[in-house]
């Protein structure tokens, strides 16, 4: 097996490329550390290499970020090697029941809703393609009063040019297609 690295915007975090599926159609995962990692064998495993801050699963690929006190040349083959023993030796990578309630974290009102499903369809159309090339995601949070709150998670969260992204390109693409959206604010969670 040959697992391919890209950088990503964000110097912390590389992509790791298995050749094959990681979640495939499933979407996306996030885990923050250990303690979050549990639906997860495979983040569980990287978080056992120090100096692994976060763990994002793609549909194709997997990325890591380090802590600020660690070098990618001493964690890089490790993260490569037990990448490359999970999936090798078969073991799951995310648990049957682990799964996403991530509807309930959005915050919009429902009068909005046709607004609401031309945010998330230029959402998933434009920019989740262009963030999950850069080993990320962005999840819609919610849309109220002309403001649409957005996730950033995997190489995105933390990287120094997400709020340029959000700002210049998210935000001015949407306010272009939907007239209601006056501005685009990033939460945590």
């Amino acid at each position: 097996m040959f697992i391919e690295t890209e950088s990503t915007p964000n110097p912390a975090t590389l992509k790791f490329l298995p050749g094959q599926d990681v979640l495939g159609a499933r979407g996306t995962a996030d885990f923050t550390s250990v303690a979050a990692a549990a639906p997860s064998p495979l983040a569980e495993r990287l978080f056992t290499l120090d100096g692994v801050a976060r763990v994002f699963l793609g549909a194709d690929f997997v990325t890591v970020t380090k802590d600020e006190g660690t070098d990618w040349d001493a964690l890089k083959p490790q993260v490569l090697g037990a990448l490359m023993e999970h999936l090798m030796a078969g073991r799951p990578i995310l648990l049957a029941e682990a799964g996403g309630a991530d509807d309930e974290l959005e915050d919009s009102d429902p009068a909005d809703a046709e607004v609401v499903a031309q945010i998330k369809e230029l959402l998933d159309t434009r920019v989740r393609p262009a963030v999950a090339g850069d080993g990320g995601d962005i999840v819609f949070r919610g849309f109220r009063d002309g403001i649409v709150k957005l996730h950033l998670q995997g190489a995105c969260s933390g990287c120094p040019s997400s709020r340029a992204t959000l700002k210049h390109g998210v935000e001015n693409m949407l306010r272009h297609y939907v007239p209601e959206v006056l501005s685009v604010e990033q939460v945590d969670a």
